[in-house]
């Protein structure tokens, strides 16, 4: 589309993930200023600003198909730099409410890394995009402008105090602690909804060496969910192989049940979850980095499309809505509702009128997806809370729809194939109500399902589970499973 001759500028707010795909989205049609109150480092290293880094973070296929289709190129630049693509399910063993999953052929994939070296990758690219520059070290004060139109942003900088910087368009991508709603609230925008989810999630982290040569067999990612139907604190551990021959480790509990800052409660913790695999194949191992504890991680969202918004805002990711990281959505989301708003300005353009609420619109359907998979189970938890939330007529009807799915996608490949469609968010949840996977699942049975990991002989070899009293490969496994050992590895880095 044509595009005005008077250049067009865009404000960010925040260098994150969703910041950073913000600004490469709107560069094709203005210049961009990203603000961030951190100085961004110009490799993988962590930065104060996004603190949840030190822990695990799998980006879904669905999310890397998006952001490699706004940054061509980027899957090699990060498995160049170290990252692992990870073939799902067969780089996978994973154990859900319903059991374990088979390890079939390659169905969907993940990118396994630290978050510091996925935004190392796309600083580095955007960044270089013409007409992207930052203003670093810098920490907005508020929104200018009214309720009819935002026209910049008031910012504090290392030289300046409240400084103007005006824009035609200010997207707010600063995360969980996002201050829009108040900012607008401010200007006289009311009635902006808000609704929260909260378990009481924990989240606790360390990184290990590696078996030396795992990276190289392919050693794949382990992890243990909780069953949010059994009426206990949901516990859930997980290891990811990730860059330099490490393995990164997450425990997770939620409200009376949450791990700890403590060295020595680590590795029991994670022997105590529903299944003790993560904390055998941890034990030995050398630790690199002390544990790393969150707090804080429920599940929060702002109905911003909902509201009557000025011209010229609109808001993405964490600022939008936060999901409880153990579901792996919100870098994935982001990148998929960028797409539609990608698409959305190049129809039409930045300069039609209310192309910013028209952008938050068009992001809504990726957020209400993620939203609804994520605060269904953890609203289960023990004690859990919720605010502004409406129950959703059958929500127990699909809820035990799903379960029944799960159990069959532990001895059925094509189920294990429409779960995997959906979680990496490569398909919407109505993928699980298609004729022929419905067929499948009021037909499912757990039966022939693993009794226990899925874990090559090699592998148990390999992460030192053949100690006495263990049980060997495929001692676990029931009569007649139809899976047998996991299929060739497809796809792996």
């Amino acid at each position: 589309m044509p595009q005005p001759s008077t250049p067009r500028h865009v404000v960010v707010i925040g260098g994150s993930m969703s910041g950073l795909l913000t600004a490469a989205v709107l560069a094709e049609h203005a210049t961009v200023t990203i603000i961030d109150a951190d100085r961004l480092p110009d490799g993988p290293a962590p930065r104060r600003g996004l603190p949840q880094a030190r822990h695990v973070h799998v980006l879904w296929s669905g999310g890397a198909r998006a952001i490699e289709e706004i940054l061509p190129g980027v899957i090699g630049e990060w498995t160049a730099a170290g990252a692992l693509r990870r073939s799902l399910p067969v780089d996978l063993v994973t154990k859900a409410a319903e059991g374990w999953l088979p390890r079939c052929g390659e169905k969907q994939f993940s990118i396994s890394c630290s978050r510091d070296l996925l935004d190392s990758v796309v600083r580095a690219r955007v960044l270089a995009l013409e007409g992207v520059s930052t203003l670093q070290q810098s920490r907005v004060r508020g929104l200018e402008g009214s309720a009819a139109r935002i026209t910049g942003v008031r910012v504090d900088t290392s030289e300046e105090e409240n400084r103007l910087i005006a824009a035609d368009l200010v997207v707010d991508a600063s995360g969980r602690g996002s201050r829009s709603r108040t900012w607008l609230q401010e200007l006289g925008v009311s009635d902006i909804e808000q609704a929260e989810v909260d378990s009481g999630l924990v989240y606790a982290t360390r990184i290990f060496e590696a078996p030396a040569g795992s990276h190289a067999m392919g050693f794949p990612i382990v992890n243990v969910q909780s069953d949010p139907r059994v009426p206990v604190p949901g516990r859930t551990a997980t290891i990811v192989p990730i860059e330099n021959g490490q393995w990164q480790a997450t425990l997770s509990g939620t409200r009376g049940g949450q791990p700890t800052a403590d060295p020595d409660a680590f590795i029991p913790f994670a022997k105590d979850v529903r299944d003790p695999v993560v904390g055998e194949l941890l034990e030995g191992r050398k630790p690199l980095t002390d544990v790393s504890v969150t707090q804080g991680t429920a599940n929060r969202r702002v109905f911003f499309e909902k509201a009557d918004l000025p011209e010229g805002f609109f808001a993405v990711g964490d600022s939008v809505a936060t999901f409880n990281p153990l579901y792996g959505q919100g870098m994935t989301v982001a990148a998929r509702g960028l797409l539609a708003v990608r698409d959305l300005l190049r129809a039409r353009g930045l300069a039609q009128p209310s192309v910013g609420r028209a952008a938050q619109r068009a992001l809504a359907p990726q957020v209400s997806t993620a939203w609804e998979l994520a605060t269904s189970q953890d609203v289960l938890y023990p004690d859990a809370t919720s605010t502004g939330m409406k129950p959703r007529p059958g929500s127990g009807l699909v809820a035990r729809y799903v379960s029944r799915l799960m159990t069959g996608a532990t001895t059925q490949e094509a189920l294990t194939g429409a779960f995997l469609q959906v979680i990496t968010m490569t398909s919407p949840p109505t993928h699980w109500f298609r004729p022929d996977v419905l067929w499948r699942v009021l037909r499912a049975s757990g039966q022939g399902a693993h009794k226990a990991a899925p874990l090559t002989a090699a592998e148990r070899t390999m992460g030192g589970l053949d100690r006495p009293g263990q049980p060997g490969p495929g001692e676990g496994r029931t009569e007649g499973d139809p899976t047998g050992a996991p299929a060739d590895p497809v796809g792996r880095s």
